[in-house]
């Protein structure tokens, strides 16, 4: 009997299998007369413009060949050999002029590499070279040989929507161009723990290690973002991917082929979000924008007449939704522009025009902050919206400020765990405890703490 059933079961998924392979073999390649939807067409008109890029970094290593403790290799006076040793990594790259030659990629694919290989999608392998590179933006510009090239054509990231559906193309894992497809799923994303500018597309399409520069394009195969960020714990994708928006891009490629770098101009303005409850105590109820908390004395805005308390909705016609998107225009203006800012007052709508001017920068000696900086010479540059740290530019040897630990190029960015963003500030948090000072630096790309007495 367990036999019979057995045979009948087994029939019965022979029959199932047919069947569908059956169904598979005359599925229709019309419907109702129209052909089936296919994104094939414009994958053919894009895919050529996206590049894959191949980096190599020479790492040069000094080690002893006998002893690595240089303990010993002093006591035997044993030489020193130097090595070396190549380090790849990969990417994509976007052809955003084809007369010029101009890639468009993320600046951590390029940054530090020696050599920069671009293979096309017809697979010749040429070399470029960098044009710019902008770490805050993580976004840079090189330049391969313009001999039949094909770009892509830009599209508007200003008017995408949530739903809206995305293709993403590029390398991951140096497996050779892939594309996947998904949606918009936010916009604006930002407080991701990348350092700069945060303006993010944020979509489902799979962007995973080796997609970073590649091409985020909208179903009529416009170039829409440029591929940068994962958020996953292991590096590969988990569902979510993020882009920089088209509209930064161009805004920093413009400098890049001006400058070879971005040249961020001063607005003279700290902001913070419009919340409800901000909207209605300062009038007008405006549904997003930037409520405007400080203004620099003689800067840009102070000149133009602008007042804590503004709430900045447009700027040169673009919607402002928050303080982050406000940063992200204003510093991303090029010095000598003139910029339209639209905000209300009390509830009233009003404009005005004021020009980017150049970063201040601000040098004091270390003696007017406290003894124990006597020798140093300190530096603080408002550049773009917001103060940076306060640098070191120079320390007397044997002086107190060298004797304390500091050293030429250090960047002070806390003292006793209090944030420290201006002169003054520093000044009131050394002269709240006089006996030690607990000093977080950033040196080159580590942060240490020195205690000082």
């Amino acid at each position: 009997m367990r036999k019979k059933i057995g045979v009948i079961v087994l029939g019965l998924l022979l029959a199932a299998v047919m069947i569908a392979q059956s169904s598979r073999a005359t599925l229709p390649t019309q419907v109702n007369g129209q052909p089936l939807p296919s994104l094939a067409d414009m994958l053919e008109a894009v895919v050529p413009a996206v590049v894959n890029i191949t980096t190599a970094t020479r790492i040069r290593t000094v080690e002893n060949p006998l002893l690595r403790d240089p303990f010993f290799s002093r006591f035997f006076n044993l030489p020193q050999m130097e090595r070396e040793k190549t380090q790849q990594s990969l990417g994509s790259g976007v052809i955003i002029d084809a007369q010029k030659g101009l890639v468009v990629t993320n600046n951590h694919v390029i940054q530090k590499a020696d050599t920069i290989s671009v293979t096309l999608r017809d697979g010749r392998t040429l070399q470029g070279k960098r044009v710019g590179l902008d770490g805050d933006t993580d976004l840079a510009l090189i330049q391969i040989p313009a001999d039949g090239l094909k770009a892509v054509v830009p599209g508007n990231s200003d008017t995408l929507r949530v739903g809206d559906f995305v293709v993403a193309i590029g390398n991951p894992f140096g497996l050779g161009q892939t594309v996947t497809s998904g949606i918009v799923s936010a916009l604006g994303r930002k407080g991701l723990g990348i350092d700069g500018y945060e303006d993010f597309i944020q979509t489902d399409a799979s962007i995973n290690p080796g997609n970073s520069g590649g091409a985020l394009v909208n179903l009529r195969g416009e170039l829409i973002g440029i591929n940068t960020a994962i958020l996953a714990q292991g590096g590969g994708n988990v569902g979510i991917g993020f882009a920089i928006p088209i509209s930064m891009v161009q805004q920093v490629v413009k400098q890049l082929v001006r400058f070879g770098e971005v040249r961020r101009g001063l607005m003279g303005i700290s902001s913070q979000d419009l919340t409800r409850e901000l909207a209605k105590a300062l009038g007008g109820n405006p549904r997003q924008g930037a409520v405007i908390t400080r203004v620099v004395p003689k800067s840009p805005a102070d000149k133009a007449g602008l007042r804590p308390g503004d709430v900045v909705v447009e700027v040169n016609g673009r919607p402002v939704r928050d303080s982050g998107s406000l940063r992200n225009v204003l510093g991303l203006s090029m010095i000598g522009e003139q910029v339209t800012l639209e905000f209300l007052r009390d509830g009233k709508p009003n404009r005005v025009t004021a020009e980017v001017t150049e970063p201040r920068a601000r040098r004091v000696e270390g003696k007017r902050i406290d003894a124990r900086f006597v020798g140093a010479l300190l530096e603080m540059v408002e550049e773009g919206e917001q103060a940076q740290p306060i640098a070191v530019v120079s320390v007397q040897p044997k002086s107190p400020a060298w004797q304390a630990g500091l050293r030429e190029g250090d960047r002070i960015l806390a003292v006793n765990r209090q944030v420290v963003n201006s002169f003054e500030g520093l000044a009131a948090i050394v002269k709240q405890n006089d006996s030690e000072m607990l000093l977080n630096l950033q040196r080159g790309q580590e942060g240490i703490y020195i205690l000082v007495h």
